[in-house]
């Protein structure tokens, strides 16, 4: 079985479930991964049907199967999953005794997420501005190892995309915009007509494409950001905050949507997004890469960097109606070895030897009024609380 059936299986997993909503968005990707005219047409006649008839579940799921089922076999060509950008010791000072990026050494590969986190100040918009070639490094380089050969900054800005956490204001329709934009790649009326409504419609746009700037919300805006970058089609994506102006729920939207794109079959893209939201990126990251005062530390998930001292403790995370006192006599039942309360949360700390389910446990034994509980122990969290 091909990568491409088994994503078409996946989704038909979706529907079966009644997981509708994830299984249109992931139907759209198996259409976008063919880059067939024919089948984006059947795709956006499968929205327009799905919007006229919001009610019409049972016959929606049966309309996408048979999508679904026609899509199976469609011959789709894999990409390469190779490194796209190596930096190399790459430092951005901005003078003597001042803030000073880096030194930082890292490659980003096609297909992966990069979750870019640290505390306010860290250098987190400076490294992004830095491979976006906004900022001219003080030190060291970054090789960007696209497909074609570079000619140029132009040549270079149709492969990596920059989007800043503030988006310039656009004026015309969205649908309009999105039209100049790859009408400025030489893409043929009839062709372009068809890739903006698939982007449209992928993006949770189609019922907003008629609407302008200012009768946007934040959240659509940033979606019509990322419509409009990826019909450009690019292999390195450079994200600065897009999750600051979303709710918790678009949150989880847009990065699961996110990954699910830039693993595309045809057209992987590398993806480097910072964030305030750790455990949100995290959950979608493929790497975290942590910066402190200007220094990274660099973790795939779930593993510890070999730059991070070995530190095998369980850190909890407890939020509670409890007092410390309370809490304390709780875990005295386990080897606990200090808590720590920043005023929101305790941090506990265990030996090596505790189980996460063993703390679980014993807190609901003695009835602890817990509202929240997390394992941070190889979370990039616990470089903020130690």
């Amino acid at each position: 079985m091909t990568q491409a059936q088994q994503r078409i299986q996946e989704v038909k997993r979706y529907f079966k479930n009644g997981d509708v909503d994830i299984g249109y968005r992931r139907l759209l990707d198996c259409v976008m991964d063919t880059q067939d005219m024919e089948f984006y047409n059947r795709a956006i006649d499968l929205t327009e049907w799905k919007e006229s008839h919001p009610e019409a579940l049972d016959q929606f799921q049966e309309k996408a199967n048979q999508l679904l089922d026609q899509l199976a076999n469609i011959p789709v060509q894999e990409a390469k999953r190779e490194t796209i950008i190596a930096v190399n010791e790459l430092e951005k000072s901005y003078g003597y005794n001042r803030f000073c990026l880096g030194p930082i050494s890292l490659e980003l590969k096609k297909g992966e997420v990069y979750g870019l986190v640290g505390e306010n100040g860290n250098g987190k918009t400076t490294l992004l501005r830095a491979l976006a070639k906004e900022l001219k490094p003080t030190k060291g380089e970054a090789y960007y190892l696209f497909d074609e050969k570079e000619q140029g900054d132009f040549d270079l800005r149709t492969k990596l995309v920059y989007i800043p956490q503030r988006t310039p204001v656009w004026y015309g329709s969205l649908k309009d915009n999105l039209k100049f934009v790859l009408s400025n790649y030489g893409v043929p009326p009839e062709e372009n007509e068809t890739r903006i409504l698939m982007m449209i419609a992928r993006f949770g746009l189609w019922n907003y494409k008629h609407l302008k700037w200012k009768e946007l919300s934040s959240g659509y805006k940033m979606r019509f950001e990322l419509a409009r970058t990826l019909l450009r089609q690019p292999e390195l994506l450079l994200l600065d905050e897009p999750l600051a102006n979303l709710d918790i729920l678009s949150q989880q939207l847009i990065l699961e949507d996110l990954k699910s794109i830039c693993n595309s079959i045809n057209n992987p893209i590398a993806l480097l997004l910072s964030s305030q939201q750790l455990y949100e990126v995290e959950k979608v990251s493929d790497k975290v890469i942590y910066l402190e005062k200007g220094k990274h530390i660099a973790q795939d998930a779930g593993a510890t960097d070999e730059s991070v001292p070995e530190d095998k403790s369980l850190i909890v995370e407890i939020e509670g109606e409890i007092e410390r006192e309370a809490l304390q006599r709780i875990l005295s039942h386990l080897p606990l070895e200090r808590l720590l309360f920043n005023g929101g949360v305790y941090i506990a700390y265990f030996s090596s030897e505790t189980q996460y389910h063993q703390v679980l446990y014993v807190l609901g034994k003695h009835e602890a009024t817990i509202t929240y509980s997390r394992n941070i122990s190889e979370s990039s969290r616990r470089f903020f609380v130690s």
